[in-house]
């Protein structure tokens, strides 16, 4: 039964980073107080919300407080172990599901469950020891990338392969955890959509966006994509399907690849909040954080129309070098929409902020953007 949560009420959030942050601001702008499970005293989203609770995800206490005081969580990243939404889902409404989570944590069981569907992924092979490197050695198909299994994000616990040699390499270097080896496709771009399910099922989507890459970070995105209106149904469709097989409640991405051959194959599921929506925030009618928040609450979903062409470009740390960035050179173009994170401290690699450039055509927003981002970074 679709239970609705009204603004007056209080939603709870596990995480207490960036996309919790924007989750707070989307709810309490709806009138919703919020509590944050964090460990990190300073976090971004803890800082901001009606309270914060500062314990390990796993403090029972902690859970059992949260649960008590909130009548609905959530969470902004998959890492959370699944038991912990098990628990709290014994006491309160949470969304989405530990049995949704579970089959996004491990790269291995999500590739099977997305095949499970029907749907393509680029081949693979698993990796839990040596054997398995002399088992495929002289029939995988190379280059390839080796990614531990579980918790690896934004470039980090993966490796590029040209033989099996080089996997023998990595593996020992990722202390031999269970990882998947996966081939590199002829790859002519990559594309994600984020969609919005509620509890009865019902599915809307945001416009498939173009993403880029760099050192296996997201620098920056596109919307509305340069692929073809068939290609983004496509994407759209088989995001959709995977939403239903995992009976996923709230807002959740499929990052995609296209080959030059034209073939679509599904990468990673994102059971949240994007980086790659963050364009909805300036962009689109309601954001992805609007879309989590309405979701969780048992609302209807808002419109998700792209108002305007834009690009997203990600700020990491290193932008900041020895100094603050020159932000008065990205404020002085009004189409730039900045959205700082508040996190302490700027390192190479941190994802420190973004910026969204909204203009009349993806050509002029990305001449803007890239120009801005280039004359932003710190001497």
């Amino acid at each position: 039964m679709n239970k609705i949560i009204l603004p007056g009420a209080t939603l709870g959030m596990l995480g207490g980073g960036q996309l919790g942050k924007m989750f707070t601001t989307a709810a309490q702008t709806m009138g919703y107080k919020v509590i944050v499970l964090e460990p990190d005293v300073n976090s971004p989203a803890g800082v901001i919300a009606d309270q914060h609770i500062c314990a390990k995800y796993t403090d029972e206490t902690a859970l059992a407080q949260l649960a008590e005081l909130c009548d609905a969580v959530t969470t902004e990243f998959e890492n959370i172990p699944a038991t912990v939404l098990s628990y709290l889902e014994a006491k309160t409404v949470v969304h989405p599901s530990s049995k949704a989570l579970s089959s996004t944590q491990n790269r291995l069981v999500e590739k099977a469950f997305i095949e499970s569907l029907g749907i393509n992924v680029a081949p693979y092979a698993p990796i839990r020891n040596m054997a398995d490197i002399d088992a495929i050695a002289d029939t995988f198909k190379f280059p390839a990338i080796i990614k531990a299994a579980s918790f690896g994000y934004d470039g980090k616990g993966q490796a590029v392969c040209e033989n099996a040699d080089d996997v023998r390499v990595a593996f020992k270097t990722l202390k031999e955890v269970e990882c998947v080896l996966e081939q590199r496709i002829n790859l002519e771009r990559e594309i994600s959509t984020v969609l919005a399910r509620s509890q009865s099922g019902e599915i809307t989507n945001f416009p498939v966006a173009e993403n880029v890459h760099i050192n296996g970070i997201l620098h920056s995105t596109t919307a509305p994509s340069n692929v073809s209106e068939q290609q983004a149904q496509s994407a759209i469709e088989m995001a959709d399907k995977i939403a239903d097989g995992l009976d996923y409640v709230g807002t959740m991405a499929v990052e995609f690849f296209i080959s030059k051959e034209g073939d679509i194959l599904a990468n990673e599921i994102a059971p949240r909040p994007h980086n790659s929506g963050h364009f909805t925030l300036d962009a689109c009618e309601t954001s992805q954080f609007e879309q989590q928040v309405r979701m969780l609450c048992g609302l209807p979903s808002g419109n998700c129309e792209l108002v305007t062409p834009v690009v997203m470009i990600n700020l990491l740390g290193d932008v900041w070098g020895n100094s603050q960035p020159h932000w008065e050179t990205l404020l002085s173009q009004p189409q730039n929409k900045l959205h700082l994170y508040g996190k302490k401290e700027a390192r190479p690699g941190r994802k420190m902020g973004h910026f969204n450039t909204l203009a009349t055509d993806t050509e002029q927003a990305t001449e803007i953007a890239l120009q801005a981002f280039e004359d932003l970074k710190a001497d």
